[in-house]
């Protein structure tokens, strides 16, 4: 078995960062996070094996990465046993798609091998899940890990992917060579560097929950603009245009513009299913209410139907308390469209 560990010196989010950036999402990281990443011979638990595990964690306020990789198939519960140690410290886990792979497939493997699992109760944190919700937002066809960091702007791979990897790996095992093992270690490093910098696209995520700080309310004709700050920053700048609305956010600030009908302007609802929508009156009612209307005069409430109109008054431009609640219910609405 290989053994690994090298100080990574440049391109991980710092821990501050991290911790901030978990508790932005409601997920408590503690104080001994591990990111990871997995080296498989194949997508089946079952019938394909695991030979090489990457991970990193901070060491005296610095951040290590380790690599574990298997010179050959028999040394598999080696490289698990191994896994099993250095999670015996850490507080969580993150990874890219792990609660759909890695891990269960790691489970998997500890289970043949007749091994306790490390996981337990051990927190997860899957930046795949995560940041699913941001995929139209982002304008994202696809959210492979490479997909994030091409849209971060990071084109700084070297290695083979992971389909070549294995490849390449079948062939190690049979003649095992310098070269080949580099690249292996090399594309699972790239993609545990490419984990921490695709860390930062929390910050997307944090957009859609709701949590704004209003900063300033104007009118200028028939719209409204409505300036916030964000309680993490965003690592690229973006922005969404709709029929009545636009949306842009830099750095750690964003503004959002809707047109106004009759100095009115519509607020959102994201429990859609709660609501039916009267066309007659162009509203959203809740459901306990319009039960009692005739049917013919309601349908139900779509995600871009679900809205209520009100006066965008002077009390409402001077008001950052009512600006909050009008942001927190309707911003991520209209992110989601």
């Amino acid at each position: 078995m290989i053994v690994k560990k090298m100080p990574i010196l440049q391109g991980f989010p710092d821990f501050e960062t991290v911790k901030k950036l978990s508790n932005s999402v409601s997920f408590d990281c503690g104080n001994a996070p591990v990111f990871y990443d997995i080296e498989t011979t194949g997508l089946s638990r079952y019938s394909t094996f695991l030979y090489l595990i990457g991970a990193v964690m901070q060491e005296n306020n610095k951040w290590f990465l380790h690599q574990w990789m298997a010179e050959k198939e028999d040394e598999e519960p080696e490289i698990l046993c191994e896994f099993f140690n250095f999670l015996t410290s850490a507080s969580s886990t993150i990874q890219y798609n792990g609660r759909r792979f890695d891990q269960p497939y790691l489970e998997a493997r500890y289970k043949k091998h007749n091994l306790p699992s490390p996981f337990g109760n051990l927190p997860v944190l899957d930046l795949y899940q995560e940041l699913k919700p941001c995929k139209d937002l982002l304008k994202l066809e696809r959210m492979k890990q490479p997909d994030l960091e091409e849209f971060l702007g990071l084109d700084s791979r070297l290695h083979c992917d992971g389909g070549q990897c294995i490849r390449l790996y079948k062939s190690y095992i049979k003649n095992p060579k310098a070269e080949p093992e580099q690249t292996i270690l090399g594309h699972n490093q790239e993609d545990l560097l490419g984990l921490g910098s695709i860390f930062s696209m929390l910050g997307y995520r944090v957009l859609m929950e709701g949590n704004y700080q209003p900063l300033k309310a104007e009118t200028d004709e028939d719209r409204m603009i409505l300036s916030f700050r964000l309680p993490a920053p965003v690592p690229k700048p973006v922005s969404k245009k709709g029929t009545d609305f636009y949306i842009t956010v830099r750095d750690q600030e964003g503004a959002l513009l809707v047109t106004s009908t009759d100095q009115k302007i519509r607020q959102y609802y994201r429990d859609y299913k709660a609501y039916d929508y009267i066309p007659g009156e162009d509203t959203a009612m809740p459901r306990q209410l319009s039960q009692y209307m005739d049917k013919s005069l309601r349908i139900p409430a779509t995600p871009e139907t679900c809205y209520t109109w009100f006066p965008c008054s002077e009390a409402f431009l001077n008001n950052p308390e009512k600006q909050a609640q009008y942001l927190k219910s309707t911003l991520p609405c209209l992110l989601s469209f």
